[in-house]
């Protein structure tokens, strides 16, 4: 665990591991910051010491942080430091909450890309009405051509397949309208070689609104229209929940109902949030890393460490490089 990244660093990292550990008997987590922080951090801790352990890092990779320049001045980082760790062997998961350019372009120069992958994607679950969607790629490549699509397409099938035990993922790609004659040369292109691809069970464009819907189980698109399409999910979940709490207190009555109706509201709050979903899987790579939240939370963290346990428990990159037939 890259323990200070992000914008809480340790604030979420530490009651996130020590959480994280006392509900998985079976977990071990390497924390890898500045030790005497952490130590201090984890004083009055309740845990079980022996499956953590520490590895102390000097430097931090700061938010704002130019990508290319962190690969030459922040060797000394929790973030690199994490991911030669798991390059070596002693770590099965790296988990960071910290800036997404340079976990992308650090992850590919210390871990390497799997063979034929031209770009890595990140892919994460948003709710819908069958439990989740995932999404990708959210952010590691602006702009994609139909290979990438296609390579996407083939890593979030089989991150569906099994995470969530679907023998044949129902996969779309994301677009402006249902038609094949709709969306860019690149998105038309890619729905060609999804739609050959014998191992896809290509299900043809949806749009946003189609996200939430029961209909599909994978969503490609490049990283910009993902990432957009992330963060507006976000909002509106905020959006809506803000807005049930100030019409519920506006008036005695609405208070009276809000009352009646908080068993309700609690339920549909908790399964919005966007903490339940959080932790991207960097997809692509040889090594399994998950993105956090830059602003996450502890639930949130938590749950990005139980998604690296949940790749590494089911041999996610063993099964992304059998779909990919390397």
């Amino acid at each position: 665990v890259d323990a200070m990244s992000g914008d809480h660093g340790l604030r979420s990292s530490i009651p996130a591991t020590v959480s994280a550990l006392n509900l998985n008997s079976d977990l071990h987590i390497l924390l890898v910051g500045d030790k005497p922080s952490i130590t201090l951090a984890l004083a009055g801790e309740k845990f079980d010491s022996s499956r953590l352990s520490v590895q102390h890092a000097p430097d931090v990779v700061a938010m704002d942080d130019q990508p290319s320049r962190t690969l030459r001045t922040r060797k000394s980082s929790s973030m690199y430091l994490a991911l030669e760790l798991l390059r070596d062997g002693q770590v099965s998961a790296v988990v960071s909450a910290g800036n997404t350019g340079a976990l992308v372009a650090m992850s590919c120069v210390v871990l390497k890309r799997l063979p034929g992958i031209k770009r890595p994607a990140i892919c994460a679950p948003v709710p819908a009405l069958n439990g989740y969607t995932y999404l990708l790629d959210l952010g590691a490549n602006i702009d994609c051509d139909a290979q990438q699509l296609h390579q996407f397409a083939q890593m979030g099938s089989a991150l569906c397949r099994v995470l969530d035990g679907r023998a044949a993922p129902r996969l779309a790609l994301l677009n402006i309208g249902s038609e094949l004659t709709k969306g860019t040369a690149a998105v038309r292109d890619a729905a060609v070689r999804i739609a050959a691809d014998a191992k896809l069970n290509y299900c043809g464009f949806v749009e946003g609104g189609d996200l939430f819907s029961a209909d599909v189980d994978v969503v490609v698109c490049d990283g910009f229209a993902g990432n957009v399409a992330l963060k507006v999910c976000e909002g509106t979940a905020s959006f809506i929940a803000s807005q049930l709490r100030a019409r519920f207190k506006k008036t005695v009555y609405g208070m009276l109902v809000g009352f009646l109706a908080r068993p309700i509201i609690a339920a549909f709050q908790r399964d919005i949030n966007p903490d339940r979903y959080n932790g991207a899987a960097l997809l692509g790579l040889n090594g399994v890393v998950i993105k956090a939240h830059g602003g996450s939370a502890a639930l949130g963290f938590q749950s990005a460490i139980r998604q690296a346990a949940s790749a590494v428990r089911y041999d996610l990159q063993v099964q992304i490089e059998k779909q990919l037939e390397i």
